[in-house]
Order: structure tokens, then C-alpha cells, then sequence
């Protein structure tokens, strides 16, 4: 048998994705699926949940709940951290004090003020986790998907030193995007990835072993021509009924014009990295969180999901017939990552790590987001050695302000906070983002013990 355990049990879509595959994708293995939350009422809903899910199927799948980890770390062989400190009511707030000072933001999760005043209450909470793990369980792997991810990893093997792997669907989804613009079957289209989560440069792009540029741009140029309507531009997946124009993220396009790369996931989240190109938070003449990528609709739906787990898991009812055929997500590589490491079949696989010389022109000790081989050893990097210069160069800020960011995250330097957001050109006035950050440090007061 082995066992998993996931830390942040609440982050529901996740939880209820992993349960599914670990249902669906278990290749006859046994699985001891430990879940936990610091909230006994979030825990005991996705617990009761989960339990439904694995009666249905008869799975071989033994459950367990616990609301502190030490508890049941022990002879862990995977960890998956899934937290979001503060929940989405923290989150409000990175997103709606920056916007009191005309900072506006598409997710404030990664970037922005938004993104760093997260990384301040995630980092301590993620250190206190991986101790723990090094303690009870050392020989376990130790996922995250929690984010800022290359703040979070970067903190955690900079205070630790402990291997941490950061996953995100990011360019996983954006390739298969790809393949459909094109009209290219996904299996046999594949592409070369680098960057930092969320702003990740796919460089080199195959169909059948050929490049693939010249039809991507093809397909691309065609639409230009026959024009495109960008007034539905800025929509998201709490919209699914929204029209969508024929190219849905014009300013990532702009790199496949200028550089020959595409870059992942798309303009919700790489526009966060150029605030300096849409001037107070212009996007196709909407506002960036506002009607271009309405952050407020996005916490909507979020809230609804919760509102429909707990529903689902309180029911006497049984689950819905449909209700295994909806999971997509940020899980979904993750049973298929597991059984590379337990078989050594050694696939390939988009993940966040210590660069270490796998791509020579960025720095070693950065964390980022790249191909690496998934084996019985543990996570090898590709050797990245013609990725093209000038993309170093547009990551070479972001990466010097997740440095500023974990820094002040781990020793709960003011000083340090305020010069990451002045770093970024978010917003220039010292004075105006000195205040900002005092407020951002009063609201999350409760979850910030460093300052």
C-alpha cells in the first residue's frame, strides 16, 4: 500500500479531482489517502465527500482525516500541499487594497502586490510543513501546487533545502491548446517549455517530430486577416456561456510575432508581469479584475463549488451518474507523475525546480518551470542549453523580485516587501506603496507571525 497525503483537503476541486483519479488510475495499487485541513468543518464535508465518491466505484482505498499533519505524516510516501492561507477572503484582499491605489490585477496570485503579500503568509506555513516532513517522513516526494509557486519552492529550498517539485497544469493545457488552434492531434504535437510559473516560454513547438511553427503561425495570420472582434477578450472559467473571440489572448500571440515563442498559461496571468504595457490595468479597453477577468466572478464561482461540495457531501442522496466525468484541473498529471517515479518508465514532465545548470543563461539557484524526467531517483532536468537569450532577459526581473519576495517572506522584513512591489513598477510613488503595504500587513495580520 502506499500512502499520500494531502495537505489543504479544502481546496475542494482539487481534492475531488485527485480522488477521482486515484479511483480511476490506481493500476491496481492499494492507497492509504490521508486528508488534511486546519478547519474541522471544511475537513469533515470533503472527508464525508471523499468517502461517497470511493463507495461509489469500490475502490480499494483507505481514507483518513486528520485536522493536524503530524499526525498522520508518518511512512508517507507522497505529500501534496494544496494550502491557500487565509482562504479567499485573504485573497479579496490582495486583489482590492492594491486597487485602492489604482493597481489592478487579473489574479493576484503570483504576481503584483497581490502575489507577493500571498507568498507572505504562504512561505512560513510551507516551511513549518516541510519540517515536518523532513521529520516524519524524509524519504517521501513533496509536491506543491500551492501559489506564488517560485516564490513557495525557491523559500522552501532556500530555508530548507528539502527537494520540493512545484506542478502546475499551466503548460500542459497551453500545449494541448495549441494543438487544437492548429487543428493538430494532440498526441502528436509536443513542444520545449522554460520559464517561471506563469510566465513560461514554449520555444519550440513539433507535429510528428516536424516543426510546428509554420502552421501555428499560419492558422494565426488567417484569423488576423479575416478579423477579429477583441471586445469579448478578458473572459475566464468562472464564464463558461461567454463568447470568446477567435484568438482569445492577443498579447501572448505578440511573442510569437516578436519572438517565435508562446508563452503559458495565456494573458490572465503573463499580463501580471508587464503591468508597465497596460496602463492602469487597461486590457482592450476593459480593466484588468474588473470586466477583463473579473476577479470578483472568479471568487463567485469559487465560493458556489464550496457551497456544492458541502451540499454533496451532507446529502443522503448518492452522488450524481455524471459526477465522475467533470474533473479537470491541476491534479491531472499528478497520478501519471507517480507511476513514472514507482515504474521508472521516466517520462517527461513540465515542473518547478532548482534550475541548477539546466539552462546555463538564467540562474543556478532559481526556481523554474521546465522539462524534467520523472524517475525512480527522483526529478532530472533537461539539459536546456539553446533557450534563446532574449527570453532569459524578460525573466530576468520576475525572478530578482521572487528573490526580494522570499527574502522578505522569511525573515518579515517591511523594508524588503515594499522594495519587491517598487521592483515591479506597479506602482512608483514610495510613500503611496509604503502605506500599501501597511495595510496589506493589518489585514493579513493574523497569518503574517514573521512581522
Amino acid at each position: 500500500m502506499k500512502k499520500m497525503v494531502l495537505i489543504g483537503a479544502g481546496s475542494a476541486m482539487f481534492t475531488q479531482g485527485l480522488v477521482s483519479d486515484l479511483i480511476r488510475h490506481s493500476q491496481g495499487r492499494k492507497w492509504h489517502l490521508a486528508l488534511v485541513d486546519t478547519d474541522p468543518g471544511t475537513l469533515d464535508s470533503i472527508t464525508k465527500l471523499c468517502e461517497k465518491m470511493i463507495e461509489a466505484k469500490q475502490a480499494d482505498i483507505q481514507l483518513s482525516y486528520s485536522t493536524d499533519r503530524r499526525e498522520v505524516l508518518a511512512e508517507a510516501d507522497y505529500v501534496v500541499t494544496t494550502i491557500g492561507v487565509g482562504g479567499r477572503r485573504a485573497w479579496e484582499q490582495d486583489v482590492f487594497i492594491p486597487r485602492k491605489y489604482g493597481v489592478f490585477q487579473p489574479v493576484g496570485d503570483t504576481a503584483m502586490p497581490g502575489g507577493i503579500s500571498r507568498a507572505m503568509r504562504m512561505i512560513p506555513a510551507l516551511i513549518e510543513i516541510t519540517r515536518d516532513v523532513m521529520r516524519c517522513c524524509p524519504k517521501a516526494y513533496f509536491f506543491n501546487y500551492s501559489n506564488p509557486m517560485t516564490a513557495n519552492c525557491r523559500a522552501i529550498s532556500k530555508a530548507t533545502g528539502f527537494p520540493v517539485i512545484g506542478l502546475c497544469h499551466g503548460v500542459h493545457d497551453t500545449q494541448n491548446s495549441l494543438a487544437d488552434f492548429a487543428g493538430i492531434d494532440r498526441r502528436r504535437f509536443s513542444s520545449y517549455a522554460v520559464g517561471i510559473n506563469h510566465l513560461t516560454f514554449l520555444y519550440k513547438f513539433f507535429n510528428d517530430g516536424k516543426d510546428a511553427y509554420p502552421l501555428l503561425m499560419e492558422r494565426y495570420e488567417t484569423l488576423q486577416r479575416e478579423g477579429v472582434d477583441f471586445r469579448h477578450v478578458g473572459t475566464t472559467f468562472a464564464e463558461p456561456e461567454a463568447e470568446l473571440p477567435a484568438i482569445q489572448d492577443p498579447f501572448t500571440w505578440s511573442f510569437m510575432e516578436g519572438y517565435g515563442a508562446y508563452v503559458a498559461p495565456g494573458d490572465r496571468h503573463i499580463t501580471e508581469f508587464f503591468p508597465e504595457r497596460f496602463p492602469g490595468g487597461s486590457y482592450y479597453g476593459k480593466t484588468f479584475g474588473v470586466d477583463a477577468y473579473s476577479f470578483e466572478k472568479v471568487i463567485a464561482y469559487g465560493d458556489q463549488i464550496y457551497e456544492q461540495v458541502f451540499e454533496l457531501a451532507q446529502s443522503h442522496e448518492p452522488l450524481p451518474a455524471t459526477f465522475f466525468d467533470k474533473f479537470v484541473g491541476e491534479h491531472e498529471q499528478l497520478m501519471e507523475i507517480i507511476e513514472s517515479i514507482e515504474t521508472d518508465s521516466r517520462k517527461t514532465f513540465s515542473v518547478n525546480m532548482p534550475n541548477r545548470g539546466a539552462v546555463p543563461n538564467l540562474p543556478a539557484d532559481a526556481v523554474l518551470e521546465l522539462p524534467a524526467v520523472a524517475t525512480a531517483a527522483g526529478f532530472a532536468p533537461l539539459q536546456m542549453r539553446d533557450f534563446p537569450e532574449v527570453l532569459c532577459q524578460l525573466l530576468a526581473k520576475p525572478i530578482a523580485i521572487a528573490e526580494l519576495t522570499v527574502e522578505a517572506a522569511l525573515t518579515g522584513d517591511r523594508n524588503l516587501f515594499i522594495e519587491a512591489i517598487l521592483a515591479g513598477g506597479y506602482l512608483n510613488d514610495r510613500n503611496a506603496v509604503k502605506q500599501m503595504t501597511d495595510e496589506l500587513i493589518q489585514a493579513h495580520h493574523d497569518f503574517l507571525p514573521q512581522f
